[in-house]
């Protein structure tokens, strides 16, 4: 491909001097460049502001365009540059990225207005007069590359990079776009900027692209000054003297300069601060960019926190720095293991000339073992991963090291009251390890390690002889929250708890298999037994089945409690069983659970729990064909339920009895049930069992042949259940609008009828009952699975949508005109 970038030379001046009168010209500009580019098969692949991208397959085309676009704005007051360089680009999700892409857009930054310049590889396909300008350093860091340019015409020499000590990189940058313009940005309201984050985020090279490309901006050069191998904050001045070359006083030599200093690693010597402040103060022109995992704290001073990579960048990174071309999905997964950190992802690309990427991915449980062997340029820090974290963990004091490592007993995060309950976390410490990027704070005020600094504190945490004590508060901490949400998760703090809980996952997934791992089984009943409606109001439904199953095959070992005790918690583990199995569809193992609660409330003669068991019991007696059977122990459990006052239990009964009456097709029985359940469920807040009900009611509407009467209660269902983060619940309401739909709006229909089905894939529920019918009889009528055109590509794209987007997509195509 050959790759293609304009823009307009001088837009500002331009700007000020046509005031409003510019956004026709930039109108002609764009017409003129466009029309010149199509004539000659260009593919315009973006445009920003005055800027645009093109993509060619032939470089003589290329440099056809190019020149009638500069013909056709000779006469006017607009001149672009034009930079063409031709290469083999990596296709992502986002479109072309990859080295031949940046150094297309670097020669167009080198050039001047009405200049066409070319890369040696164009230059080498085109026929044209072309003009050496001989060898040039690009912004894009590498080595000097040899610049063209398209036909006559004397121009300054290029803008390449001059009065710099910016080191050569031996590859290019590769993303960081919204970092390098908002850093940017920032680099022009202060006069220092600190590029912070943690190691192997890829600071240094940030800094060293932010710089080059703001090096017209000082006259006086851009000077890169190396501090890693600087232990001495008295050091830090001398060191900057020597990278100029000045003599005597600095601050007077610097005083009338208007330079850009780059101070790389400043954190191992951050005690320099006052030496950079008074710098700062006696040197006005000069303005200081530092990359650092702490900041300096000077007056002035601003941050850009230097992140992990997008998901795209990290991909097409590992793919640029790996020796397979053509790697195969792995790549994704890999990233995201790795924390999409540039240092992690290039170590693991030079792995691929001995293991494809497919080998790699089951390697990476041991990451910092894995991950050496870098490039033998860098500095040692940073040929391994581990490398560079103990160069981090080497500058802490004692206090930040000791939590650092504690804080490895977190799965997903932690909150600061945790920090300080489990870890006796004290504020200042914590801060520390914020301010040195070992710690991420999010907006929310939640706190986290990468993965790949909490397998660092793991290892430090499994040699320390208080590792058990410390995992121990961890399970009790989690367990108590866990316990303490469990009863409000059917009020109106439905939504705050389950938020919460979802946040906690992790946590509580690392707390359950320690105690199963170490036959901690009372433990592991009581945080099972608390996440069980957790699981069932957020889908987790096969994993809540596996740790169910597990720790019911474990709970008789270890219990210290009484016979009894161990009972009620066995009792409310199982009844949650029976629940999750029934979500499923898995109506056999839901009567196996369901008849073994009934037999152990009655043998501890609690009839307060008699009515939970005898709901557990309904559905599946129906799902079987005994619908007198089920009808029976679901209005027991009303009347039961009702008398030792179980609010819950009745309404979701009353709830199955209406089901029942939608299978015999005594719709207005049905209607009246459903309504009395969902009246039942509103006055204690809970949302789930309100949007089953109202779905309830809209599949007594299509059942009923009333498809108008569905659409406003499944259209507040699916509001409902997405807000409560719920998966099951929508796929019941997509496939039953998916029916309503079905003859008056085909397409939609389609499409929301294969979202409803990719769903039931990914959860491993099935339709049942009159689920079935309807789904059947909208099949048929849309002629599905085995229609062409329209309606079979609507019901793949619909297997294709994620949940939220099925779901906007349902609410947009139900929405009244009005």
């Amino acid at each position: 491909m050959t790759f293609v970038f304009t823009d307009i030379e001088g837009s500002t001046q331009l700007i000020h001097e046509r005031g409003a009168g510019y956004a026709d010209l930039l109108a002609e500009h764009r017409s003129a460049v466009r029309a010149a580019f199509r004539r000659h098969a260009g593919v315009e692949v973006d445009t920003q502001g005055d800027s645009f991208f093109y993509a060619f397959s032939s470089a003589k085309e290329a440099g056809r365009a190019a020149t009638e676009a500069q013909s056709a704005l000779a006469d006017g007051p607009t001149r672009i540059r034009i930079g063409i360089h031709t290469g083999e680009p990596i296709v992502t999700d986002e479109g072309y990225v990859g080295i031949d892409v940046h150094r297309a857009a670097r020669i167009m930054a080198a050039g001047h207005g009405g200049q066409v310049l070319l890369s040696q590889a164009t230059r080498e396909l085109l026929d044209g007069p072309v003009i050496d300008l001989g060898e040039h350093r690009l912004k894009d860091l590498m080595a000097p590359q040899r610049l063209w340019q398209l036909g006559p015409g004397e121009f300054p020499p290029p803008r390449s990079l001059h009065q710099t000590n910016l080191p050569i990189q031996g590859t290019a940058l590769v993303g960081r776009d919204r970092d390098l313009l908002e850093a940017g940005a920032l680099l022009k309201r202060t006069r220092l900027l600190t590029l912070s984050g943690p190691g192997g985020s890829g600071k240094t090279r940030l800094a060293l692209q932010l710089a080059a490309d703001s090096v017209e901006e000082f006259p006086d050069g851009v000077w890169w000054v190396p501090l890693a191998a600087i232990s001495d904050p008295a050091l830090v001045l001398p060191a900057v003297a020597q990278a100029l070359g000045a003599r005597g006083d600095l601050h007077s030599y610097l005083s009338s300069k208007r330079l850009l200093l780059v101070l790389d690693n400043l954190e191992q010597v951050i005690d320099c601060a006052p030496d950079i402040g008074e710098l700062l103060s006696r040197a006005p022109g000069v303005r200081i960019l530092t990359t650092s995992r702490e900041l300096l704290r000077v007056a002035g001073e601003l941050e850009h926190p230097v992140g992990p990579l997008e998901e795209d960048e990290a991909v097409a990174l590992f793919i640029e720095r790996a020796a397979s071309s053509d790697p195969p999905a792995a790549v994704r997964e890999i990233c995201r293991r790795l924390d999409f950190l540039p240092l992690a992802i290039e170590l693991a690309a030079a792995r691929t000339t001995i293991l494809p990427p497919s080998q790699l991915l089951a390697r990476l449980n041991d990451r910092l073992g894995l991950l050496t062997g870098g490039r033998r340029d860098l500095p040692a820090r940073q040929r391994t991963l581990r490398a560079t974290i103990e160069w981090s963990h080497d500058l802490l004091n004692a206090p930040e090291q000791a939590l650092l490592r504690d804080l490895g007993v977190f799965a997903g995060g932690f909150t600061l009251a945790a920090a300080e309950a489990i870890a006796n976390a004290d504020l200042d410490t914590l801060q520390g390890l914020v301010e040195r990027s070992l710690v991420r704070r999010s907006p929310s005020g939640r706190f986290g390690l990468l993965e790949t600094i909490r397998e660092f504190a793991l290892e430090r945490l499994a040699s320390h002889p208080g590792a058990e004590q410390l995992r121990e508060e961890h399970a009790r901490f989690y367990l108590a929250l866990a316990e303490t949400a469990d009863p409000e998760i059917k009020t109106s703090r439905q939504l705050e708890r389950l938020e919460e809980l979802e946040l906690e996952h992790p946590n509580f997934r690392e707390a359950l298999g320690r105690a199963l791992a170490n036959d901690r089984s009372e433990l592991a009943l009581r945080l099972c037994g608390a996440l069980l409606q957790f699981w069932m109001y957020h889908s987790h439904l096969v994993e809540g089945r596996r740790w169910v199953a597990a720790v019911l095959q474990a709970d008789r070992r270890g219990f210290s409690g009484t016979p009894d005790e161990a009972e009620r918690l066995r009792v409310k583990v199982v009844a949650g069983a029976s629940v999750l199995t029934t979500i499923q569809g898995d109506w056999a193992a839901a009567e196996i659970y369901g008849a073994e609660q009934l037999e152990i409330v009655r043998r501890l003669g609690d009839d307060a729990l008699i009515a939970s068991a005898l709901l557990s019991l309904g559905r599946p007696a129906l799902a079987r064909g005994d619908i007198e059977g089920a009808r029976t122990v679901l209005s027991e459990a009303v009347e039961r339920a009702a008398a030792s006052e179980q609010p819950w239990v009745g309404a979701m009964s009353t709830f199955n009895l209406a089901y029942i009456s939608l299978s015999l097709r005594d719709f207005p029985r049905a209607r009246r049930e459903m309504e009395d359940a969902l009246a039942q469920f509103r006055p204690f807040g809970d949302l789930y069992g309100v949007a089953r009900s109202l779905t309830g009611l809209g599949a007594i509407a299509v059942h009923s042949g009333d498809t108008d009467a569905a659409i406003s209660p499944l259209r507040e269902s699916l509001a409902t259940l997405h807000a409560l983060g719920d998966r099951e619940g929508p796929a019941w309401a997509l496939e039953l609008l998916g029916d309503a739909l079905a003859a008056t709006d085909p397409e939609g229909s389609a499409r929301l009828l294969g979202a409803a089905d990719a769903l039931r894939d990914q959860l491993g529920i099935s339709l049942v009952d009159t689920e079935i019918e309807a789904h059947d009889r909208a099949m048929e009528r849309l002629g599905l699975p085995q229609a062409e055109g329209a309606l079979a590509n609507a019901w793949a794209a619909g297997r294709c949508l994620s949940l939220p987007d099925a779901i906007a997509f349902a609410l947009d195509r139900t929405a009244s005109p009005a």
